[in-house]
């Protein structure tokens, strides 16, 4: 079985949340079954290996889950990329609106050399915000933008023609 289609059958659809209207697609699932995880992390690891990325960032919280795992696979750094109010040291940040309200993200001032190719990791791809945002606060610090990686991509959204002024090497696993 392929894995966007082991994928599809372990992510549950959670309707109206959060908030009416929205159907979530829930990755923690995924984390149920450890197999299946190391899978995401090697085919992951296997996309990216040679492609001279220096750093991956992954968006607060659920780009950490396969976003730090899939650094060390790479032997790069990981990049924190947080909601406003949750890192300690100086840092700079950005606001953007969601696709069911605004938030302002943020990175450490000193994560990203200049020069750096970064590949930005989140859970899901819906509006492109989010990830926006991450490379606005990647770029601003002298980064380039290695390319986006996500686990889903609710396509219909079209999230990806916001990202493709940074990079079109924008990838996901799974679709709807």
């Amino acid at each position: 079985m392929l894995l966007e289609d082991k994928l599809k059958n372990i992510i549950r659809d959670v309707p109206d949340f959060p908030k009416p209207g929205i159907l979530f697609k829930d990755i923690s699932t995924i984390m149920l079954e450890p197999k299946l995880s190391q899978e995401v992390i090697d085919h992951l690891a296997s996309l990216y290996s040679g492609q001279n990325i220096d750093a991956i960032a992954g968006i607060e919280s659920r780009g950490f889950l396969f976003g730090y795992p899939l650094a060390i696979a790479l032997k790069v750094p990981f990049i924190l990329i947080r909601k406003k109010g949750k890192l300690p040291y100086k840092k700079i940040s950005y606001s953007y609106e969601l696709e069911y309200g605004s938030a302002e993200i943020e990175m450490h001032e000193d994560a990203v050399a200049s020069g750096q190719n970064v590949l930005i990791h989140d859970d899901l791809l819906a509006t492109g915000g989010s990830a926006a945002a991450a490379a606005e606060l990647v770029t601003s610090c002298g980064g380039s933008i290695a390319g986006f990686n996500f686990l889903v991509n609710l396509s219909f959204l079209k999230g990806d023609e916001k990202l493709t002024g940074y990079s079109k090497n924008i990838v996901n696993l799974v679709s709807y």
